[in-house]
This record gives structure tokens, C-alpha cells and sequence, in this order.
């Protein structure tokens, strides 16, 4: 048995989500992949697949050998394109997770610069605001944007910041009047940001120290993107990370609340694995967001 040609294979099952689709891709029988992925159960001496006559699912081991395999193909191919085209080429697929509202206004202009400087690279990309496991389901670089990091087996690299703006609609202080401190925002209608570290309350540095403040959220979102919508609709007084919250203020479609306090930073993180070498796609896509993100 050809072990990458039964992995690649493999891969194209799962990707296709069929047998039959496989073979129409790979341009072989139907039966002879089938042969091929038993054959490859076989060497590994578990199911990877399980079948039934309707359709077909990865068992446990699958999922698991799939991300894997997937990775290991990727540095293969990625190996033999950096040798044949020279040591400076990136090729190969790269798996990206970052946060929803932070992949659409600040990393998707980025992207395609990245990926117009290395057209060889391929990029899977996967906005989701929840933590994701990072080894476990198959990234390659996680980017988060944090106050402070678990400790983990992963390499944390801080390639920036972000600050946090408390803001609402001018509307909404016109009716309700504009806060003048801190405890006064317990008069307030409060709107939170769900996957915070710290939802429902915030630390603020002011003139006279730090103050926090403990609120019963209004509305509780887990996207930044919504909680803006939200605030320019006149639901509210909350906190927007800096990317979101510059352009809506120079606009005036909302408007800063206690602009003499200010929420702490926090870092923006690639986050990777640590137990194989640094390969070059993640070494080079990391010093990229790097250089773009620390002037920011």
C-alpha cells in the first residue's frame, strides 16, 4: 500500500464528503478508493470511517487522524515546493482561527495582502468568537484577543493591542442623560459583550484611580459586530474594542461615555503549537500580522 496516496485519499473522502465523489475527483473507481481507505484502517487497526447505507461519518480516531493527516500532507507538499522553488518560497495550506469581528474589520485587508505577497499558500480560515482548541481541531494559528492567556502548551507570540471604548448613541444620551461617573452608569441601560473575560462588569482607570462596576447586562451578545448595532440603535451604553468603535465615534453615530477613563488593553495573540519546529508558513504569517498590527 502507497501509505500517502491512501492518506490523500482519505482526505479526499472526508473533504468531499463521499466515496463516489472522491473517485470522480481523483479520477479512479469507486471501488478502488473504498479498497484504499479499508486498506489504511487496516494498517492503523481502527475504523476511520463508519459507513451505512445512507451516508457516512468519521468515528472518534477519524476526527482525530484526519486533522492530522491533513497537517502532515500540508508540510509534505509545502517541503517538496520549498525545495524545488527555493528556500524563500511559502507554499502549503495554512489553518487560521480568529474572532469574527476582528477577522472581518481588521484582518480581512491584511489577508489579502498576505496573500498576495505568497500566491503558493493556501489559507483555511474560520472566524469564530468562542476559544477554540487550537491543537485539537486542526489550526495551524489561532489569533485572540485577550486581557491575559491560560497558562498552555501552545507558543503565545503578542503581535499588537486593542483598546476598549465605552460608548452609546447620541440619541440614547439625549433621552437618558450623559453619565459624569463611574456610579452613575448604575442608572443606565448596560449592554455586555458575552465572551468577555469579565462579562457584566468592568474595571475602569480614572483621574482618581480605578473604579469597577457590576451591571444586570440589558442585553448580553458574543459579537462585537452585533453589540455595535445594538448601541448605534439607542439600546444602550457599552464597551467596543478600539477597531470597531474609531470610526463610529469620528462619525458620530455613537458618541465616547467618560472619555477621562479608560478600560485596560488588551493584547492581540498568535497563538501556535509548540512541540514540532516552527514551520516557515506560520513563521512567516505571524512576523506579517507583526509588523501590520504593532503600529495599530
Amino acid at each position: 500500500m502507497d501509505l500517502l496516496a491512501a492518506m490523500r485519499t482519505f482526505r479526499r473522502v472526508v473533504e468531499l464528503d463521499g466515496f463516489s465523489k472522491a473517485a470522480v475527483d481523483l479520477g479512479q473507481s469507486a471501488a478502488a478508493v473504498s479498497k484504499q481507505v479499508r486498506q489504511l484502517e487496516s494498517r492503523l487497526g481502527t475504523l476511520l470511517i463508519l459507513r451505512t447505507t445512507r451516508r457516512m461519518s468519521l468515528s472518534e480516531a477519524g476526527i482525530a487522524y484526519f486533522a492530522e493527516c491533513c497537517r502532515l500532507l500540508d508540510e509534505f507538499d509545502a517541503l517538496e515546493h520549498a525545495t524545488a522553488a527555493g528556500a524563500d518560497a511559502v507554499g502549503g495550506r495554512l489553518r487560521v482561527n480568529a474572532p469574527l469581528s476582528f477577522g472581518l474589520k481588521v484582518l480581512s485587508p491584511l489577508l489579502a495582502q498576505f496573500m498576495t505577497r505568497h500566491p503558493q499558500l493556501k489559507i483555511d480560515l474560520t472566524l469564530e468568537d468562542r476559544l477554540l482548541d487550537v491543537i485539537g481541531e486542526g489550526f495551524d494559528v489561532s489569533l485572540r484577543i485577550r486581557s491575559s492567556l491560560a497558562d498552555s502548551s501552545l507558543v503565545a507570540r503578542r503581535l499588537g493591542e486593542v483598546g476598549q471604548i465605552i460608548c452609546a448613541a447620541p440619541a440614547y444620551l439625549a433621552a437618558r442623560g450623559t453619565p459624569r461617573s463611574v456610579a452613575e452608569l448604575r442608572d443606565h441601560d448596560c449592554l455586555a459583550y458575552r465572551l468577555a473575560e469579565h462579562p457584566g462588569s468592568w474595571r475602569l482607570e480614572g483621574p482618581d484611580g480605578s473604579a469597577s462596576m457590576a451591571f444586570p447586562a440589558r442585553l448580553a451578545v458574543d459579537n462585537s459586530l452585533m453589540l455595535a448595532d445594538m448601541l448605534q440603535a439607542g439600546l444602550g451604553i457599552g464597551a467596543l474594542p478600539s477597531f470597531i468603535a474609531l470610526p463610529l465615534l469620528a462619525s458620530g453615530e455613537l458618541q465616547r461615555v467618560l472619555p477621562e477613563h479608560a478600560m485596560a488593553r488588551r493584547g492581540i495573540y498568535a497563538l501556535y503549537a509548540s512541540n514540532r519546529h516552527l514551520q516557515q508558513k506560520i513563521r512567516v504569517f505571524v512576523d506579517f500580522l507583526a509588523a501590520a498590527l504593532q503600529p495599530a
